[in-house]
């Protein structure tokens, strides 16, 4: 595991909280609240959150749509100096895509104990560097208290 910074705890938390403000905008729409950026230079590139009802699109994750953007955004597929930030661990669909972004690095808040990437033994690209742990508790509080309120 990397070591990480002070410095760099505090970078990771502040672009965690953008990618929090894409899980609430999940939520207003009945979403799975799930949001993620990609950062790119100090600079935020792409957004997304969860739109599966939305858009009747069972991959309309929060990440695949940051993707999209941020490839429009760089004009290329790859995302080899970027980072993702998303509120919780990325699922096997998210991981494999993210492999053939080859995105330098993934941030995540909320493990996913279920459905996350690392249960299934999915491989990240070789050069992808991965960090969990960010706001956890915040990141985790917005899924659970959704799927609370449904089962009301």
């Amino acid at each position: 595991m990397p070591i990480i910074t002070e410095d760099q705890l505090k970078i990771d938390e502040r672009y965690m909280r953008e990618a929090l403000k894409q899980a609430v905008l999940a939520s207003h729409k009945n979403e799975v609240p799930i949001g993620a950026i990609i950062v790119c230079d100090s600079k935020i590139i792409a957004k997304g959150f969860n739109q599966t009802e939305t858009l009747n699109d069972v991959t309309a994750h929060a990440e695949m749509i940051a993707f999209t953007a941020a490839a429009s955004y760089l004009n290329g597929k790859y995302l080899r100096e970027c980072t993702l930030y998303v509120t919780v661990e990325p699922c096997v669909m998210c991981a494999g895509a993210a492999y053939w972004t080859q995105i330098d690095r993934i941030v995540y808040g909320a493990p996913d104990e279920k459905r996350g990437y690392h249960k299934q033994g999915i491989l990240l690209h070789p050069k992808t560097k991965i960090m969990g742990g960010i706001l956890p508790e915040e990141c985790g509080k917005m899924v659970s208290d959704f799927f609370a309120a449904k089962r009301k």
